[in-house]
């Protein structure tokens, strides 16, 4: 399974314009395009969830994406993991309220306690055919004991 999502995203991207140097931020340049990685998380946001022009909040969605990538940490480090990071942060367009959010995630770097995991988040709004991109964002955890001590993640993750 960890092989699986190791394997490169075989969708075309191109660097957005004006995003910072080194950022993994990608436009997508597809007829159809897909998320990288797996669905993780899937919720509808509601009204409580949003400012007065019907808007999630950019707090609630980061919320969301860091209970997702936590979900895959967790399963990978076998355990209690921490979140240490998050880089790379940029929203897309704006996410209303009632609309199908699913955050994708994607095992990119692995280490002797870390993890780092991207996430995308798509929306599918009520009246809309495709899917469209949200954000995405980079997030950093490490594996933790009972103690909340740093742990190894287990050799056979490795």
């Amino acid at each position: 399974m960890l092989a699986a999502l190791l394997q490169p995203a075989t969708m075309r991207v191109k660097t957005i314009p004006g995003s910072q140097e080194g950022s993994t931020m990608t436009a997508l340049d597809d007829d159809k395009p897909t998320p990288r990685g797996e669905l993780t998380l899937q919720i509808i946001p509601l009204p409580s969830d949003t400012n007065a022009n019907g808007d999630v909040f950019a707090g609630w969605l980061v919320k969301q994406m860091d209970l997702a990538a936590a979900t895959m940490a967790g399963r990978i480090s076998q355990g209690r993991n921490a979140t240490v990071a998050m880089d790379r942060m940029e929203f897309l367009s704006p996410l209303r309220v009632g609309s199908q959010v699913g955050c994708y995630c994607e095992l990119v770097d692995i280490g002797r306690s870390s993890m780092k995991i991207s996430v995308e988040v798509w929306t599918l709004d009520r009246t809309a055919k495709n899917p469209r991109k949200v954000t995405e964002g980079l997030f950093v955890y490490v594996a933790i004991d009972e103690h909340g001590r740093i742990r190894e993640v287990p050799e056979q993750v490795l």
